[in-house]
């Protein structure tokens, strides 16, 4: 007979079968479609075939042999699974918390206080919060709404959000972490009206319309870490500054951003230095010092940091950029743990086109020759513009060095870069400038994106102004003009829940004010100055989107139509409208963002850009136009859908905008190996869902372009291409995605066609 021991190994008591048959039988009432015959006899099996056996052991048997079950014609096996770990989590949180299991949840008061002891929690809830407020928001609780998770869902957002103790003890619930995130973003909203706000977020959060972005969902409420995502520096070009970025992009890799790193500044290798001659590194040894600081910077060991950089096409040391992921070659030439992305003027792309010369240049001696930086300007019309007429006055120029290339060598080394490594990134430089409703502040100028290519902003280096002793001994004071150092604020709708129950105006309200107390939050949690600055001055924040393939799916709507294209326009419409008056309502009540005077949004030409007030809509832009002129807006930058990697997994939904790989796949990580299934997937919907790599990529591109004409920042967006691509059509998807005015793109993803057919369920 099995002996299942407990506590620890202190009691042994008799393996009882008819209290398995119970405990599973409770489970499976919510799913009378699932055979529990084979599965109890497979769980008795296993426990029977050894002479003792831990409690705790027969959970995870129970999840385990319940995920094996996972196939695209049985999925709700997942959320079975599921069901199994709640209890698990319910009774570990129990018996740390000295409450009963069968209430699920215990007291709220009481979870703050103890994790505020224990300086996981801050202070700040139960500070501004009274205990009666504290009562009421836990009485919103809905623990049924546990039960929308997928057991991968659930077990990620345990795993790695939920707080526990530095024992790795359970505390914290799925419910509480939704609600605490709501209770720490509504903190300083006035006291007669912040109860129904929490109220709100928490909804918006627990039925999964909605996802923070990572570091909030794990650090709101918390004593340490910042709220923000990514971020996004302009590096100039001077050692001090070179050295003062390091230490500001360390600083936050170690909170969890990701940072995209603009290098266009920093001299070419050759160039001089003080008058000397020849005796520049280039743009190389700063990358390998930022990708050591990536590596070494490692975000309290859970990942190395994340850091993109980026170059223009145009100088000298893009050849050398472009190779330096590569897998050959001299080991002293690469950094394998940067990102890098290119940016290009519409003229580079003319010039491939027309397989044209293309020039390369020195920004260094540019500005030393010609009195300006050819960086800092871009074309204001298509095909016109202040860039191509300088980067002609500096090919014509005959006190500057230059070299000639053909334009279409430089792109075929970026393709081969990106079907061996996914990158270089593309940004669109022209398109970017023309759409940025804030170009009236002086010096703006938009040089990158960020590591995942959605934010587009205004940006400009750090300068140090002084640096001399202090009246006091010892003193050393400093003094610097800050710069427009890009912050990342985001979150994003889950479209197929939300769509499909119609409460998009209620969602976005309110998640654009929980996106815009992220700012205040953040505020003196960054640990680098001009950030928190930037993020006053503009107020930026970016509502994103995920499930776009699911969406599609449960409207029947095939990927590869002009049908998806057209909705793709009018929902993101939708959105873009409701987006913009949840904003302009915020600055009614709070204030408009301070740069707002003289901005697109200000002048109206914004509205005027994007067709708005030319065309037939369910949507009153007129109007809405007319207020923002009168009343302002809250946030500058409004909307930039980002990739929504684990997020998307938590809340059960396609990622991103993308096409989704294969209807069962598996999620690894370096301890797990776990099954996903797509959602809502049976006979009528897996019709729609279709393999990324045989997907045509210019319907993908189709689909983005309607979408960025409501979008003011950028989106992630990446190409699927199978590896044996030729170059012709890979260029040919590039020209398309510029032609089509997409301002980014993001990773090339490659893979082999047998490996695709494979792993294809819809091939099978």
């Amino acid at each position: 007979m099995t002996l299942i021991t407990k506590d620890q190994g202190n009691r042994k008591l008799p393996f009882n079968e008819g209290r398995l048959d119970n405990f599973i039988d409770e489970i499976a009432k919510d799913f009378p479609e699932l055979d529990m015959t084979k599965y109890k006899k497979r769980i008795k099996r296993t426990i029977n075939a050894k002479e003792e056996y831990r409690a705790r052991q027969i959970t995870k048997t129970l999840i385990l042999n319940a995920l094996d079950n996972v196939s695209i014609t049985e999925t709700s096996w997942t959320f079975f699974a599921s069901r199994i770990y709640l209890k698990e989590l319910y009774k570990e949180a129990a018996y740390n918390r000295s409450y009963s299991a069968k209430d699920k949840y215990g007291d709220l008061y009481g979870l703050l206080k103890t994790l505020g002891k224990k300086n996981i929690y801050s202070k700040d809830i139960l500070r501004e919060y009274s205990e009666e407020e504290i009562k009421l928001a836990q009485s919103f609780i809905v623990p049924e709404k546990d039960k929308l998770f997928t057991y991968i869902g659930l077990f990620t957002l345990a795993d790695r959000y939920l707080a526990k103790t530095r024992e790795k003890e359970v505390y914290e619930l799925p419910q509480e972490r939704f609600l605490i995130i709501a209770l720490a973003l509504m903190h300083k909203e006035k006291k007669e009206a912040r109860m129904e706000l929490v109220k709100e977020a928490y909804w918006a959060l627990s039925t999964l319309y909605m996802t923070v972005a990572t570091p909030t969902l794990s650090n709101a409420g918390r004593t340490h870490g910042q709220l923000s995502s990514c971020f996004i520096d302009t590096i100039d070009d001077s050692l001090r500054s070179i050295y003062d970025s390091n230490t500001d992009i360390s600083t936050l890799s170690k909170a969890s951003g990701g940072i995209g790193v603009y290098l266009g500044h920093i001299r070419s290798r050759g160039s001089d230095i003080k008058g000397f001659k020849g005796v520049s590194s280039g743009v190389l040894p700063w990358m390998k010092q930022l990708n050591n600081t990536a590596v070494s910077v490692d975000q309290l060991g859970q990942r190395q940091g994340a850091i993109a950089v980026y170059l223009d096409v145009w100088h000298k040391d893009i050849f050398i950029f472009l190779d330096a992921k590569l897998n050959n070659g001299d080991e002293r030439m690469r950094t394998h743990d940067l990102f890098t992305g290119v940016c290009l003027p519409d003229l580079f792309m003319e010039k491939v086109d027309a397989r044209g010369d293309w020039y390369l240049f020195d920004p260094h001696e540019v500005e030393q020759v010609m009195g300006w930086r050819l960086e800092d300007c871009y074309d204001e019309e298509e095909g016109s513009g202040t860039f191509r007429e300088r980067y002609e006055m500096c090919v014509q120029s005959n006190e500057l060095s230059k070299e000639k290339v053909a334009a279409i060598d430089i792109f075929k080394r970026i393709m081969i870069s990106q079907l061996e490594t996914g990158t270089p990134y593309m940004f669109y430089r022209d398109t970017v400038n023309r759409a940025n409703p804030n170009k009236h502040v002086e010096g703006s100028m938009i040089y990158c994106s960020n590591l995942c290519t959605e934010i587009t902003q205004n940006q400009s280096s750090t300068e140090l102004v002084e640096e001399k002793r202090g009246e006091n001994d010892g003193e050393i004071v400093i003094r610097k003009k800050a710069g427009d150092f890009v912050v990342c604020n985001l979150s994003s709708i889950h479209l197929g829940n939300a769509v499909k129950d119609g409460v998009l105006p209620r969602l976005i309200k309110i998640m654009i004010r929980m996106l815009d107390n992220v700012i205040d939050h953040n505020q003196g949690r960054l640990g680098v100055l001009q950030a928190e600055i930037t993020n006053e001055r503009y107020r930026a924040i970016g509502l994103g989107t995920f499930d776009w393939h699911h969406l599609l799916a449960i409207k029947q709507i095939i990927w590869e139509s002009d049908e998806a294209v057209e909705y793709a326009d009018k929902l993101y419409e939708e959105i873009a409208y409701h987006a913009i008056k949840s904003s302009m309502e915020l600055a009614q009540e709070k204030g408009a963002y301070p740069y707002f005077e003289g901005s697109e949004w200000e002048t109206g030409e914004y509205f005027t850009r994007r067709g708005y007030l030319d065309q037939e809509s369910e949507f009153d832009w007129v109007t809405l136009m007319n207020n923002v002129k009168e009343y302002g807006i809250r946030n500058g930058y409004l909307q930039s859908p980002a990739p929504n990697g684990s997020t998307s997994v938590i809340a059960n939904g396609t990622q991103a905008t993308y096409p989704v790989f294969n209807k069962k796949y598996y999620e690894e990580k370096k301890n797990y190996k776990l099954p996903i299934v797509l959602p809502d997937l049976n006979d009528e919907t897996g019709l729609f869902y279709n393999n990324a790599y045989l997907t045509d990529q210019k319907w993908s591109i189709k689909q983005n372009a309607a979408r960025q004409r409501h979008v003011d920042q950028s989106l992630s967006f990446n190409l699927y291409v199978q590896n044996d691509i030729k170059a012709k059509d890979l260029l040919d998807l590039h020209m398309t995605a510029w032609n089509e005015g997409l301002k980014t793109t993001y990773y090339v993803r490659s893979k082999a066609l047998e490996d695709i057919i494979e792993e294809c369920d819809s091939c099978q």
